[in-house]
């Protein structure tokens, strides 16, 4: 009974992680819908089984202009005027099964919050999906090497970070 007992657990356990989403945590860098140059490096990270994504470097025409460890650029737009690199852009993400779902994900630019969720596509593109309801718009995010970090970037040790949800200037 107890071997029965025991074998039926390990099979539930192994089902949960067959359906588990995939690792996504790591850099990952947004690109221009149009020009096909990077817009920012976002560190995926998890804290406390969840997912949040924060800003390490902004990008200007392809060449680093702000990064975590020397921001500039103020988004103002949000409480408390943070700065864009070290923003936490992504938030709450659940693993739901093959993908990330039912967090948030802030246009930091124009001061909108949507719906959000992630998953990792065949070709090993993160594919970003903000919404509100049924409608949405995918953004496909590339992976970083530590090889590609932009001289002088140190944006510190992410499992020490605590995420800090951004919030809309009323």
């Amino acid at each position: 009974m107890k071997k029965a007992i025991l074998i039926s657990l390990l099979i539930v356990m192994a089902s949960a992680l067959a359906f588990a989403a995939d690792d996504v945590t790591g850099v990952w860098r947004g690109v221009d819908d149009n020009t096909g140059e990077s817009t920012m490096f976002t560190y995926i990270y998890e804290w406390q089984g969840k997912l949040y994504g924060r800003m390490i470097v902004i990008f200007d025409g392809g060449v680093m202009s702000d990064p975590i460890n020397a921001p500039v650029a103020k988004a103002t737009l949000w409480e408390g005027d943070p700065y864009y690199a070290g923003m936490d852009i992504i938030w709450g993400l659940e693993d739901r099964g093959k993908r990330w779902k039912r967090g948030k994900i802030a246009d930091p630019d124009f001061g909108k919050i949507y719906d959000c969720e992630i998953w990792k596509e065949a070709d090993g593109r993160l594919a970003v999906r903000g919404k509100i309801g049924p409608f949405g718009r995918n953004q496909y995010w590339e992976p970083v090497s530590s090889s590609e970090y932009p001289d002088g970037l140190d944006f510190g040790n992410p499992s020490n970070w605590t995420p800090v949800i951004p919030k809309v200037k009323k």
